[in-house]
């Protein structure tokens, strides 16, 4: 470990690109705290980038080319354009850089212990969760994390040991990059598909990802889920599967009940004898399933079922993954990031096993080509809802060569029988949800741009 890091200690000033990002971020924190001087640019200010500044961290607003001129080291995120004027800097003055993915890819060589939590939906909340059970087993986890977490204050913890958990993203076949001991799959589904094209390829991916396994690793994967069937036949290294449906899972989830919060309370069953009973802070079935992968993982490495226990009782989820926001006349205020059908039906289950009155959903599309490729499966994942407001799509990496656009989806709602409203200011959604709201209901604000905006602008 010490002399990979050392190594990268070799560069005196790191500079990011895109720093703003939460994996960006969290590895600038953690090479600040390696004693590097790191330095940063993005495109927009965001409660993150204010955070790395408050931090001590040099982070400019929009470009700044002295920054590339004075670092020994240039690390981009895979959504910076290759037009974008620091990265062309760097190229000119032949500048070492290096995209997020293979750095972080480096990083996780410098452990004997790397656990890569994977799959398309619930890969932060399971990467929470599972970091959480090893702090309350005192094994002091080093920990990536893709969204802010209560517990760690921020998306990263520097412990002092072999320990290294991190999400690991299929985008781009980011994943690849990693050197993992143990890898979760959570699910496979059809995302991503600007770059994947079809669904064959993304379970290429996994498999690939499966194959880097060590001989002495770990698999633990989901046996309800049709598209990780199989993954097993890769890899040399124990396979571990978990569920709800498939009475054959390892460790299977059985009389599933939820409270008033949508909150689960679950038997698990390991090897079809009964293991032991957990409850959750956190609502929905998705996340029976993540917690349910987070025992099989953690029962692997010798933690006992009190501290994961503890843990789960901990945790009241990750940074908008259905998170709280407030209240106004009796009005609840949630916020959420998700943005592929299946998170969405995902997270109106978990909404709708709470008790409210009804549901007003304000959905922000996130990407053109997400929307062109699922337009039909967005339109009936959020029918679960009972009002619906549409606004514009946030093009995050993309320009809108798709022909697509957010009144195609309110269209198509409409089409399947169901009153929708687009509205593209939000200024006029904060309004027209004050008129027409009514006590006991609850606002939910979803997807992965800026609609998190609507929620603070409503309880101002």
């Amino acid at each position: 470990m010490a002399n990979i890091i050392e190594d990268i200690k070799k560069y005196k000033t790191i500079h990011f690109i895109g720093i703003g990002g939460i994996s960006m971020s969290g590895i600038a924190e953690t090479l600040k705290n390696l004693g590097i001087h790191v330095t940063g640019s993005d495109w927009a200010k965001s409660e993150i980038t204010s955070r790395l500044i408050s931090h001590g961290i040099d982070v400019t607003i929009g470009s700044n080319l002295e920054k590339i001129k004075n670092a020994d080291l240039i690390v981009y995120t895979a959504a910076i354009p290759q037009d974008d004027p620091e990265l062309v800097e760097a190229k000119k003055l032949n500048k070492i850089t290096c995209e997020r993915a293979v750095f972080l890819g480096k990083l996780t060589e410098a452990f004997k212990e790397t656990i890569g939590i994977s799959g398309t939906h619930g890969k932060t909340t399971t990467t929470s969760l599972i970091s959480l059970c090893f702090i309350k087993a005192g094994l002091d986890p080093n920990v990536q994390v893709g969204a802010m977490l209560k517990q760690l204050d921020g998306n990263y913890r520097i412990g002092n040991s072999d320990y290294l958990i991190l999400e690991a993203c299929e985008y781009v076949e980011s994943f690849l990059h990693f050197h993992p001991k143990s890898e979760v799959v959570l699910n496979i589904d059809n995302d991503h598909l600007d770059y994947f094209k079809n669904m064959e390829n993304v379970k290429k991916a996994f498999i690939k990802y499966v194959k880097l396994l060590p001989d002495d690793g770990l698999l633990v994967y989901n046996l309800d889920d049709k598209n990780s069937l199989g993954l097993e036949k890769y890899t040399n290294a124990k396979c571990v599967t978990f569920g709800i449906q498939d009475s054959n899972a390892d460790f299977l989830a059985k009389n599933i009940k939820f409270d008033k919060n949508g909150f689960g309370n679950f038997d698990v069953y390991k090897n079809g004898i009964y293991f032991d009973s957990f409850k959750l802070s956190i609502p929905g079935m998705h996340n029976v399933f993540n917690a349910t992968a987070c025992i099989a993982l953690c029962n692997q490495y010798g933690i006992s079922n009190d501290a994961i226990k503890e843990a789960f009782l901990s945790f009241t989820g990750a940074n908008r993954r259905l998170e709280y926001k407030g209240s106004f006349n009796n009005i609840s205020i949630f916020d959420d990031y998700a943005h592929h059908p299946t998170e969405i039906k995902a997270t109106a289950d978990a909404l709708n096993r709470k008790v409210f009155n009804e549901s007003w959903v304000i959905f922000q599309p996130h990407t053109y080509s997400r929307l062109k490729n699922l337009l039909n499966e967005f339109a009936d994942a959020l029918l679960d809802f009972d009002h619906i407001i549409i606004t514009d799509v946030y093009a995050a990496r993309e320009k809108n060569i798709f022909n697509i656009s957010s009144k195609d989806l309110a269209n198509r709602i409409t089409a399947l029988g169901k009153p929708v409203q687009y509205i593209p200011n939000f200024d006029y959604i904060v309004k027209f949800l004050k008129q027409n709201v009514k006590p006991n209901d609850i606002i939910l604000t979803l997807g992965a741009g800026t609609v998190t905006d609507i929620g603070p602008m409503l309880l101002k």
